[in-house]
């Protein structure tokens, strides 16, 4: 996932994440960022959000018969119980708004071969014949992804292919676990009318989103919190905070907008003290004076002695979130130093 989002930084650095700006409008309609949405939300399982994005399909033009396409089609990336929960939202949503029916489907032609066509589909929509020891291995799938995927669902001829895999790649964004996937589609993408930039700034959105009101309901056990005024000097980038406890050991989740991190900073301690963090949501960074940069995901703990220099925050391309605990000592204080600069935050982190 790393990788592929080193390339989303370096092909659209300047765009904005969830914001639309005049760079966004000339890199993805609003019909395609309406689509995006319908995959993420659908991979996510957000209903509420997919509605929102249904309707701006519609108003940007999408027909109900292409709506319906796009659910058809992702059951094959989220699986079926999240398909059929789009589904039901649309038909709600399609009670609710004027949109028009649109073209449905032509029949497959005769003498249509499923798996004779959809080995063609995909040889053409890769650029070259797809194998591999994986396909080898599980002669069922690569069966089903010829068959099924790429013949029964790809052949289908109300939507072109350039939108079939712009709402895959932005489904497969959705979820972090399908890195792997998402890297093939992009390519895949970008054999069909799909632009660098537009990949690029799909995925941007789809894994970071701007406002911390567009993370998944589940993300997160603890809320994100206030906006982390109080000490937002002593921060790069926006950061939230929850306060949890000031009995016995005070405790506060504290969240990370990609690329957020702290300064440099101490815990003073005559005795004790120090500071513990258990990471709850997303992947960022802890590092030492001197020592090189740990990458954290969901459920690591760091263990930070007292008067040791260190700094810690959000990955680039993903939120983060940790529980700090204030370890209790004798004469104990705070010293913030200075910030992590990029320079320095991209060394780190690469």
């Amino acid at each position: 996932m790393t990788k592929i989002l080193l390339f989303v930084n370096m092909v659209c650095a300047a765009g904005a994440l969830m914001g639309e700006t005049a760079m966004d409008k000339e890199i993805l309609s609003d019909k395609d960022l309406a689509i995006a949405s319908i995959g993420a939300w659908t991979a996510r399982g957000e209903q509420d959000k997919l509605a929102a994005a249904f309707k701006s399909a519609f108003a940007a033009g999408l027909a109900l018969n292409e709506a319906k396409e796009l659910v058809g089609q992702l059951y094959a990336y989220c699986g079926f119980p999240r398909a059929l929960n789009a589904a039901a939202t649309l038909m709600r949503v399609a009670g609710e708004v004027k949109v028009a029916e649109g073209r449905a489907p032509a029949p497959f032609p005769q003498g249509y071969d499923a798996f004779r066509d959809g080995t063609a589909n995909q040889t053409k929509l890769c650029g070259a014949p797809v194998k591999g020891t994986l396909f080898d291995f599980h002669t069922q799938l690569d069966e089903y992804l010829k068959a099924h995927l790429f013949g029964d669902i790809f052949e289908r001829d109300n939507l072109d292919w350039r939108t079939r895999e712009l709402v895959t790649i932005a489904a497969l964004a959705a979820r972090s676990e399908t890195a792997p996937q998402l890297k093939a589609h992009i390519a895949i993408g970008k054999a069909n009318g799909i632009t660098d930039a537009q990949a690029a700034e799909i995925v941007k959105r789809i894994q970071a989103p701007a406002d911390p009101d567009d993370l998944p309901s589940d993300w997160s056990p603890i809320p994100v919190g206030e906006p982390n005024t109080a000490y937002a000097k002593y921060f790069t980038g926006n950061s939230y905070l929850h306060k949890l406890t000031l009995e016995q050991v005070p405790a506060f989740g504290v969240t990370f907008a990609p690329a957020c991190r702290n300064n440099w900073h101490i815990h003073h301690a005559a005795t004790g003290g120090g500071q513990m963090l258990i990471v709850t949501a997303g992947e960022g960074f802890y590092q030492e004076w001197g020592k090189p940069a740990r990458r954290l995901k969901k459920g690591d703990t760091v263990n930070i002695p007292a008067n040791v220099k260190h700094w810690h925050g959000a990955a680039p391309e993903s939120w983060f979130q940790h529980i700090a605990l204030e370890i209790p000592g004798t004469e104990t204080s705070n010293e913030w130093c200075e910030e992590v600069d990029d320079a320095a935050y991209a060394e780190a982190v690469k």
